[in-house]
């Protein structure tokens, strides 16, 4: 297997600003790809809770159901998903499908809701559906990543991918908050739809060099073993499943808490997330730099915190406090994502050197199964609490756990994880 890189020697003065991965053609259709997606991702999701909130009235408990759904497959399916990747092997084609699937199953909110046939119960189905096609999508993704990009070169790669995603942060709830007032919040929908399409073009036209397929020996519990076996994912996961858990809760109740206990316009809402993503475009840029200042590991956990401490600024905002809450969210928005950008390049670069080609796919599914599976439970506990306590106080609850969950790292090797030379 080898991977693509081009790297002239010499180029004229403009090719200079462009990073040497995005003069490859094959990277840079796949970094394309997952850019426009992950741009439509945004643009979802903040169209489909507020399409349960101003269109179907959702209250805290089906808000709670709904961010449930969209996780619970990862509970279910991500085992199996990642032995089916590996055997099958041809992981592009397999993220292709995942993603006309997942265009399909979009376009249903609009045209329901064209039809006047838009029910909660369809909701709850697409977004059980998109979510199991996502686990088959991401489970493929982390071993086309190192089939494409050299290991010399994952951090780079890495902060590229991170980077789209915090711009899509930055851009795509702002824009879905503009679409949902001009077109309202199912039609806004079709953005993501159309942006799976996209995604499906531009990965249909690389051929990479693929890992082989698994033996048929290789079992669904491989990548289980390998976990309980790696001191360095086993404590990641530990940390990262706890913050799941409750970032899920707390994610349940925030649009709702922000639209009725702030007061804050759909609009409004979407251009703070949007306005606030900037730090996550600071922390994809920066993230390399601190990895090489204090160590990969350091920075990981260093992203931990910065990404759940933050969040407490949204319970401590004052209801009907005017620019003052704005700020607030701003404030939280911009800190959580740096952390989460500056944590998630981290992580994908340690597991990208530690985890071996062979079973990368069923680590991931494994991984996803227990770190994502808890956000159902999350989402369904914020629910709960959000009906029985109240808001607010389920949001500090929520914001305690997470913070939890990141200092769980501090005891392990994570933070003495170094890259090796």
């Amino acid at each position: 297997m080898t991977a693509r890189v081009v790297t002239p020697r010499v180029m004229a003065p403009a090719r200079r600003l462009v990073p040497p991965l995005l003069r490859d053609l094959v990277f840079r259709r796949y970094w394309g790809a997952s850019t426009i997606s992950m741009f439509g991702d945004q643009v979802s999701s903040i169209a489909v809770p507020l399409a349960a909130v101003l269109v179907l009235r959702a209250g805290a408990a089906t808000m709670g159901y709904l961010t449930a759904l969209e996780w619970l497959p990862s509970l279910l399916f991500g085992l199996h998903a990642g032995a089916l990747a590996d055997r099958r092997g041809k992981r592009r084609h397999t993220m292709v499908l995942a993603d006309l699937g997942r265009a399909a199953l979009m376009a249903t909110i609009p045209v329901c809701y064209v039809l006047r046939a838009l029910t909660i119960w369809q909701m709850y189905a697409v977004t059980f559906a998109a979510g199991t096609l996502s686990i088959l999508f991401n489970v493929s993704d982390t071993t086309l990543f190192v089939s494409i990009v050299a290991p010399e070169q994952y951090v780079d790669g890495q902060s590229l991918i991170y980077g789209s995603r915090a711009l899509s942060f930055a851009g795509g709830p702002s824009v879905g908050g503009l679409l949902v007032q001009a077109l309202t919040a199912p039609l806004a929908v079709a953005a993501d739809a159309l942006s799976f399409l996209c995604s499906a073009f531009f990965l249909a036209r690389i051929r990479p060099a693929e890992p082989p397929a698994a033996g048929k020996d290789d079992g669904v519990a491989a990548g289980l073993r390998f976990i309980a076996r790696s001191t360095i994912v086993r404590a990641s996961l530990t940390g990262v499943a706890v913050i799941n858990l409750f970032d899920m809760m707390f994610l349940a109740l925030f649009t709702l808490y922000a639209v009725r206990a702030l007061h804050v316009r759909p609009g409004v809402l979407g251009a703070v997330l949007g306005a606030g993503a900037v730090g996550g475009v600071l922390g994809s840029l920066l993230a390399k730099r601190l990895a090489a200042r204090i160590g990969i590991g350091k920075a990981y956990v260093a992203g931990c915190f910065v990404f759940t401490a933050p969040l407490a600024l949204v319970p401590l905002a004052p209801p009907r406090g005017g620019p003052l809450v704005l700020v607030m969210l701003f404030a939280a928005e911009f800190l959580c994502g740096f952390g989460v950008m500056v944590l998630d390049i981290s992580i994908g670069v340690i597991f990208a050197t530690v985890i071996p080609d062979a079973v990368r796919s069923r680590v991931t599914g494994a991984f996803q199964a227990i770190n994502y599976g808890t956000r159902p439970v999350g989402a369904l506990l914020g629910g709960l609490l959000g009906t029985v306590l109240g808001l607010r106080p389920t949001l500090w609850i929520a914001v305690a756990g997470a913070v939890i969950g990141a200092a769980l790292l501090l005891p392990s090797p994570v933070p003495r994880f170094r890259i090796p030379s």
